[in-house]
């Protein structure tokens, strides 16, 4: 039987719930494997089905939880450093406010199949100062829906799940350099992806200070604050002279912007 199978036999419960609460604390770790393995176990009564639901769920809330209250506290502070250790800094906290500017509080009910919005989710939750009865009916429904979704695939295709991991265990040592080097690609990839960027960001880069001597010397330069519309109203706080409009309304108040001067943009 495969190790992980093996594994979940022994520690049961106790695996499943460490991991997944590991996860949505904002580990690197992924819980969906271990799900699928227990919903496979479940399907041959090695575990309780509504006992693996209850636990992914109280696991995962416990971690939401503190995010929430993180959020709730320290704002932005914490969501840029969840954004900072995402594999998309650079679009993570845009993504995560346009998100819940669509979809408010009911973004908690889809939050955990979205990477990178995971873990994002509840401090922005917090940020905004959703209701915490309101955020636990929605993250508690959201966990439910996840661990579901995940355990049944494992409880109805669990033959098949195991006859894969037996698979992967025949191949053994070359199964971990494939799934390496795999991911070896993928991160060096979106490595050269952000260099390139801020590389061609340094070339037509203001630095605070020098925006703040320019204003402190009275040059005549047109600032234009591109954050989103959720940051700017929990934020509240504008540069002098600042005019506010998101990327998506440049096209059409462009007419706003003079063209005889310089223009600063600046967002999150």
């Amino acid at each position: 039987m495969p190790e992980l199978i093996q594994f979940l036999l022994r520690h049961g419960y106790i695996v499943l719930f460490g991991i997944v609460f590991i996860e949505q604390a904002g580990a690197p770790i992924p819980s969906v494997p271990v799900l699928l393995a227990a919903g496979a176990l479940a399907a041959g009564g090695a575990l309780s089905f509504s006992k693996i639901i209850l636990l992914a769920v109280a696991a995962s809330l416990i971690g939401d939880l503190i995010w929430y209250e993180l959020g709730r506290r320290r704002g932005k502070e914490v969501l840029r450093f969840i954004c900072r250790l995402s594999l998309e800094p650079d679009s993570c906290i845009r993504g995560t406010e346009d998100f819940f500017a669509r979809h408010g509080g009911r973004a908690l009910l889809v939050a955990k199949f979205i990477p990178g919005l995971n873990t994002a989710a509840p401090p922005m939750a917090g940020l905004l100062g959703i209701n915490l009865i309101r955020f636990l009916i929605f993250d508690i429904a959201g966990a439910a829906l996840w661990a579901c979704a995940f355990c049944l695939v494992g409880f109805f295709f669990s033959e098949q799940i195991e006859d894969a991991a037996l698979v992967i265990a025949r191949l053994g040592s070359w199964a971990v350099v494939f799934a390496l080097g795999a991911l070896a690609i993928f991160l060096v990839r979106k490595f050269m992806q952000r260099r390139r960027f801020m590389r061609d960001l340094r070339v037509a880069r203001i630095a605070p200070e020098e925006l703040a001597r320019k204003l402190a010397y009275g040059e005549n330069v047109v600032i234009v604050d591109l954050r989103h519309d959720l940051e700017f109203k929990t934020d509240g706080e504008i540069l002098p002279g600042a005019i506010h409009m998101t990327p998506e309304e440049v096209e059409q108040r462009h007419e706003e912007i003079p063209r005889d001067r310089d223009i600063v943009l600046y967002c999150t």
